[in-house]
């Protein structure tokens, strides 16, 4: 499986922040570009040997513009010099290394909090108003998949710890009520996409990388933190079957130092109480991929899967299906071999310097899969 994001064209992805922006487009052209590239790239999964395969979230510019298209109660507000940063999923990196986020060596503004002009924030009670947009999800999706047998397909959405990265609460008297009106308002969603036939898979970088956003937290003070974000999440999945439910998380896809990542030890047993019937979780690159042993000292649930990134979307190197191999069949000896299966770190599609190298990447991942199976099911 992939985490979500594929590669799209560039004016395609021009015009989608265009509409995002509320600028006029020709929406029945976008419609059908967007359906032709999805029928595309649902060819190329599978060519490359992909058996969980999404739309490639293609009519999605970012988690920051989802809250605003598809959550109401909230406003929009020029931003200035004395507005507080939000979401800077890499706040801890940029106390350490300022002179390296200042020189612009890194490819993404969540990291400093920096990557919008203005501040969204929540001035009265939030309400779900993405109907339209989810359903034209789904339809596109279908249209794409006309014709097509696929193993498994799914639908990604985000959590209310990941919409809380965005939006400024200024109506709810705490916490947890702000985060579980927006797991309410998110439930709309997630079973819309349940309904239509379609895994849901979770997407929460909020869990692991909320700790680079909150320096001032300690380690028991942040996991108070992320458990009370799980259980807003799992009460917005209440009447959602667990099986019909995947979870991914990572540390946020930044390209930059990450040297202060909360340790996957810390958050493991958080992370395992989300509902889910799998867990996928970055798991390749230099500052992760020691976390196979973490799983040594957790007793894995039973039925559950477990899906550690294999490949990543930091480097544009291709993994080479040996080293794909290695990491399954690690991580097969720990948890047991029915219970793993391949994927990637984050979203690999809009991350890596061209969509050959995403397309070789997930081909990689595939070839270094069927390794795997040999060595651990002789076959």
């Amino acid at each position: 499986m992939h985490a979500g994001t594929l590669p799209r064209p560039q004016e395609m992805r021009e015009r989608v922040m265009a509409k995002s922006r509320g600028e006029q487009v020709d929406d029945a052209q976008l419609t059908a570009d967007i359906r032709r590239v999805i029928k595309e790239n649902i060819g190329l999964q599978l060519e490359n040997g992909i058996d969980s395969i999404n739309d490639g979230e293609l009519s999605k510019s970012s988690f920051s513009n989802y809250l605003r298209e598809r959550l109401g109660g909230i406003e929009i507000r020029p931003a200035d010099e004395n507005t507080p940063r939000m979401g800077a999923i890499g706040g801890r990196d940029l106390m350490y290394f300022p002179e390296y986020f200042e020189a612009g060596r890194y490819r993404a503004g969540a990291a400093t909090g920096q990557n919008r002009a203005d501040q969204t924030v929540c001035v009265g009670p939030i309400t779900y108003v993405g109907h339209a947009d989810v359903q034209a999800d789904i339809d596109n999706f279908k249209a794409g998949l006309e014709g097509v047998s696929a193993p498994e397909t799914f639908l990604p959405a985000i959590t209310p710890g990941t919409v809380e990265h965005w939006l400024k609460n200024e109506y709810y008297a705490t916490a947890e009520e702000f985060l579980y009106a927006i797991g309410d308002a998110l439930a709309i969603e997630y079973k819309a996409i349940v309904d239509a036939g379609f895994l849901l898979q979770i997407d929460d970088p909020d869990l692991p990388d909320a700790w680079q956003i909150h320096p001032e937290m300690d380690v028991p003070q942040y996991r108070a933190f992320a458990q009370l974000r799980v259980e807003a999440l799992n009460h917005a999945l209440r009447d959602i079957p667990e099986e019909s439910i995947r979870f991914h998380t990572c540390w946020g896809s930044y390209h930059g130092p990450h040297m202060f990542d909360i340790e996957l030890a810390d958050i493991a047993d958080i992370i395992l109480n989300v509902k889910a019937a799998g867990y996928s979780i970055e798991a390749s690159n230099p500052r992760h991929d020691h976390d196979w042993a973490v799983w040594k000292d957790i007793d894995w649930p039973d039925g559950k899967v477990l899906i550690p990134g294999v490949i990543g979307h930091a480097t544009d190197f291709i993994e080479h299906p040996e080293l794909v191999a290695q990491r399954l069949v690690r991580y097969a000896n720990i948890v047991g071999k029915e219970n793993v299966m391949a994927g990637t770190d984050c979203g690999i599609g809009s991350r890596v310097g061209h969509p050959n190298i995403c397309w070789s990447k997930f081909k990689a991942m595939s070839d270094g899969a069927a390794i795997a199976t040999r060595e651990l099911w002789g076959q």
